[in-house]
C-alpha cells in the first residue's frame, strides 16, 4: 500500500469528494479567485470474486477489495479535533494524506441492492462479522434484504500480518522543522507464562499492534522505568535499569540479548504472576485520529458519490439511499467515538450514518490522544488506568457528570450540527463488572436511571459475556485457570440479528424499535455490587470427553472493575480522550464513579432485567456475567470471560447436595417438556421483535437434537 500521489481533484460526483483545484490568484485582473482545493479521493479496486450462494430475490453476491487514497484538509473546521493534525506533513496542495483498505460484498446485479450500506468496523484490522451463510445459516437474512456490507480499515497502528487484516495508512507528526516528536509513554506487559522477553506496545489485547519505538534504547535516561507488583492496587517495585533492556532474546540469546526498539528483555524472565507496567519516552508519533476522518469520507463517497477524483466510477453510485455503521467491543468503542469527536457530520454537512449500533461497547477508545493506542481493554489487574476511560458515558448532549463536574454527552456534537443517528448501544454482562458499563444508565454516582435521548435505545443482553457463540459446546474448563467452568450458555448472537433488522427498520422506515431493556436503579434490578444476591450452587462437576472434573461450590466475592477519575495531565483533553497525556501512569485523583450491577433472580441466579434469550428463559444452568482467575494470589476477573454452573438433573440429587436452584426435572419434567419450554420462549421472543424466525426455528431444533432429559 501507498500514499497517493499529489493530484488536483477532478470535478466528478458528490460535492463534498469532488472539486476543481486551482491557484488562489486570479488568472486576470477583476477575474475571481479559483476556489480553493478539495480533499481528493481516489479508489482502487485490487480483486473481484465470486461469494458463496444466492440469496432470495437478491440472486449472486461478489467480494470487492481494494483501496481508498484519500485526504485530509488540515485547515477544515470539520477536522479540527484532530491530535497533530497540524503537525502531519502536507502534500503539495496543502493536504494530509492517507490510504485505507477495503472489502465490500455487493449483489452482482446492483439493480437488486435494497439501498442500504451496512458499513462493519474491523476490530483491531479484523472483520469479526463476515457473514457466513454456510456456517450461520440465519446470517443470509443480510444478503437476503440485498444489504451492500462495507469493511474498511480505521486504526493506524494494525500490521498487515495477514490478507484478512484491514490497515489504513495515516501519517506520522513531526515537529517543524521536520524533528522527531518525542514523549511519554506507558505500557502493561502482562506474560501469560514465563517468557525471556515481551514484546511492544504490551497489553492483553494490544500485543500485535505496530509498537512506538522508544526515543533511546539507553533505558538509564530520565523518564524510562520498569516495575513489577502482583495486583493493580499493589504497590509498584522498581526493576533496576541493569536488569532490562530494549532488547530481544531467548535461550539462545540470554539477556542482555540483541537490542531492539519493539521488545524489552528481562534478566530472570517475566513471571506470569506480576503485572509489569512500562514506562518510557517514545517518539513518532502516528496522527491516529486521520483514521476516523478516513472512516468518514469513504462512507460518504460509497454512499454518495458519482466517480472519485480521476472520474473513475463508484460501483454503488444511485444504489445508497440509507447507511448504517456498526462496531463489536474495541470497534464499537471506536464507533461511539467517532460519533463523539463530531465525524458523523460529512464535509458537505450531511450524516455519514442514519443508523449507529455499538455493540458490547461500554468505553470509548483511545484513537485521539498523541500515542494513541485504540485497543485497550479493562479489568482489575490490567488496564485498569489506561486510555478509553475519561470521555463521557453519559449519551444525552447535555449530561451532567457530577464526578468531573463536566458537561456534556456523547451526543453534544452531533446534536449540535443535527447529524445524530438513530442509535443502539448493545451491553453484556461483562459491560457491568468488567468495562465500567453502569455510568451509561445512571448519574455517576448512582443514585438515579439517566433518561436516554430519543434517538438511543440500550439493550442489554442478559447473563451473557462480553463474546462467545453460547450454547453448551461452548464451555470449557481448565481449573487452573479459572475458578468456575469457563463461558456462558446464553448468549446475544441471535438477539443482535433481530435488533440489527430492527434498526433497519427505523433507519429506512419510520418503525419504533423495541424499547430499550435495561437494568434499573429505580425497581432493584441495578445495584450495587454487594448487594447481589446467588442462590446456593453445589455439588456439582463437569464432563467433558469423558472425564469428569469437580465444580467448586459457588462462592459470590463482589469482584469488579472500579472506576476511579484519573489526571493524565494538563495537556489532555479527557472530555474527549483527546490530547497529550504528560502525566504517566496517571493520578488517581481519589473521587470514584459509581459501578452498579445487574441484580439476580434469587431461583435461578439469572440476573432479572434485560432482553432474557432462549437460554436464559428456558435455562440448563446458571450462566454467570463473571469468573475468577484461578491463579493463587492474583485477585482478577477471568479475562472478558463469564462462567456457567449446571443445574442438577433431579430433584433429589440437587436436595442431596444442598443446591437451592430448581433441577432440570423440576424446570421440565421430560424432554419434551424441555422442546415445550424452548419453543414457547423463542415464540414470543420473535413476537417482540428480539428473534427472527429462522433463528426461532433453528433455536427448536437444536433443542430437539440435545437430550437433557429422558
Amino acid at each position: 500500500m501507498h500514499f497517493p500521489k499529489t493530484a488536483l481533484a477532478l470535478c466528478a460526483g458528490a460535492a463534498l469528494l469532488s472539486a476543481c483545484g486551482g491557484s488562489d490568484d486570479p488568472a486576470t485582473p477583476g477575474t475571481p479567485a479559483a476556489p480553493a482545493a478539495r480533499p481528493a479521493l481516489r479508489l482502487a479496486i485490487t480483486a473481484t470474486e465470486d461469494f458463496p450462494g444466492s440469496y432470495g430475490s437478491v440472486g449472486a453476491y461478489e467480494k470487492v477489495s481494494g483501496v481508498i487514497s484519500g485526504e485530509v484538509d488540515p485547515k477544515d473546521p470539520k477536522n479540527a479535533v484532530i491530535q497533530d493534525l497540524a503537525l502531519a506533513p502536507v502534500n503539495a496542495r496543502g493536504m494530509v494524506e492517507y490510504a485505507t483498505e477495503f472489502v465490500m460484498l455487493k449483489p452482482k446485479d446492483t439493480s437488486k441492492a435494497g439501498g442500504v450500506l451496512r458499513y462493519d468496523a474491523p476490530n483491531r484490522g479484523n472483520i469479526l462479522t463476515l457473514p457466513d451463510p454456510a456456517r450461520v445459516p440465519s446470517d443470509a437474512e443480510y444478503f437476503e434484504r440485498g444489504y451492500v456490507m462495507l469493511y474498511a480499515g480505521w486504526q493506524g497502528d494494525v500490521p498487515k500480518s495477514s490478507p484478512a487484516r484491514l490497515t489504513v495508512n495515516v501519517p506520522v507528526a513531526r515537529n517543524p522543522d521536520g524533528s522527531s516528536i518525542t514523549g511519554p509513554y506507558r505500557a502493561e506487559l502482562v506474560p501469560t507464562a514465563p517468557t525471556p522477553a515481551m514484546t511492544l506496545p504490551g497489553g492483553v489485547f494490544n500485543g500485535s499492534m505496530i509498537p512506538y519505538e522508544p526515543a533511546s534504547l539507553d533505558n538509564t535516561q530520565p523518564g524510562y522505568s520498569l516495575t513489577r507488583r502482583l495486583n493493580e492496587t499493589d504497590p509498584r517495585i522498581p526493576i533496576p535499569a541493569g536488569d532490562w533492556k530494549f532488547a530481544s532474546c531467548d535461550a539462545a540469546t540470554p539477556f542482555p540479548g540483541t537490542p531492539s526498539p519493539s521488545s524489552v528483555c528481562l534478566k530472570g524472565g517475566f513471571d506470569p504472576k506480576y503485572l509489569y507496567e512500562l514506562v518510557y519516552v517514545a517518539k513518532d508519533p502516528k496522527v491516529m485520529g486521520v483514521g476516523l476522518a478516513a472512516l468518514r469520507d469513504t462512507v460518504s463517497f460509497f454512499r454518495g458519490a458519482v466517480a472519485d477524483a480521476d472520474g473513475k466510477p463508484n460501483p454503488l453510485a444511485g444504489k445508497i439511499k440509507h447507511t448504517i455503521g456498526q462496531g463489536t467491543s474495541q470497534s464499537g468503542n471506536a464507533m461511539k467515538t467517532f460519533l463523539h469527536l463530531g465525524f458523523n457530520q460529512a464535509l458537505d454537512g450531511s450524516r455519514v450514518f442514519d443508523g449507529l449500533y455499538a455493540h458490547v461497547a461500554a468505553r470509548q477508545t483511545n484513537i485521539n490522544t498523541r500515542f494513541a493506542v485504540p485497543g485497550g481493554g479493562g479489568g482489575l489487574r490490567t488496564d485498569h488506568s489506561a486510555f478509553g476511560q475519561t470521555a463521557p458515558r453519559g449519551l444525552d448532549k447535555d449530561y451532567v457528570d457530577e464526578v468531573s463536574g463536566r458537561k456534556g454527552g456523547v451526543m453534544a456534537r452531533c446534536a449540535a450540527t443535527d447529524t445524530c443517528p438513530k442509535f443502539f448501544l448493545g451491553l453484556s454482562g461483562t459491560e457491568f463488572w468488567q468495562l465500567q458499563g453502569s455510568p451509561v444508565l445512571t448519574d455517576a454516582h448512582g443514585l438515579r436511571d439517566l433518561t436516554q435521548p430519543e434517538n438511543a435505545r440500550i439493550y442489554y443482553y442478559s447473563s451473557t459475556q462480553h463474546g462467545g457463540a453460547g450454547g453448551l459446546a461452548s464451555i470449557s474448563y481448565t481449573p487452573t485457570r479459572t475458578v468456575y467452568p469457563a463461558g456462558t450458555v446464553v448468549h446475544f448472537n441471535d438477539t443482535f440479528r433481530a435488533l440489527f433488522v430492527a434498526l433497519e427498520d427505523w433507519v429506512v422506515r419510520g418503525v419504533e424499535p423495541p424499547a430499550s431493556q435495561v437494568p434499573k436503579v429505580a425497581d432493584g434490578t441495578l445495584v450495587r455490587p454487594e448487594a447481589v444476591t446467588f442462590p446456593a450452587m453445589k455439588g456439582l462437576s463437569w464432563t467433558a470427553n469423558g472425564a469428569s472434573t469437580p465444580i467448586p461450590d459457588f462462592t459470590y466475592l463482589a469482584r469488579y472493575n472500579g472506576f476511579p477519575l484519573l489526571d493524565f495531565g494538563p495537556d489532555y483533553r479527557p472530555q474527549d480522550e483527546s490530547g497529550i497525556a504528560t502525566r504517566l501512569p496517571p493520578a488517581n485523583l481519589n473521587r470514584d464513579y459509581a459501578i452498579l450491577v445487574p441484580q439476580v433472580d434469587a431461583l435461578t441466579g439469572l440476573t432479572r432485567a434485560g432482553i432474557r434469550s432462549v437460554e436464559a428463559r428456558a435455562p440448563l444452568g446458571t450462566s454467570i456475567e463473571f469468573n475468577y482467575v484461578a491463579t493463587p494470589g492474583v485477585v482478577d476477573l477471568a479475562n472478558l470471560a463469564g462462567a456457567f454452573i449446571p443445574f442438577h438433573k433431579t430433584r433429589a440429587e440437587r436436595l442431596a447436595a444442598g443446591d437451592a436452584r430448581p433441577s432440570l426435572e423440576e424446570l421440565y419434567g421430560t424432554q419434551a417438556g424441555y422442546v415445550a419450554a424452548v419453543r414457547s420462549a423463542a415464540t414470543e421472543l420473535v413476537s417482540q421483535r428480539l428473534l427472527l424466525q429462522r433463528d426461532a426455528d433453528l433455536i427448536v431444533q437444536r433443542a430437539q437434537a440435545t437430550p437433557v432429559l429422558p
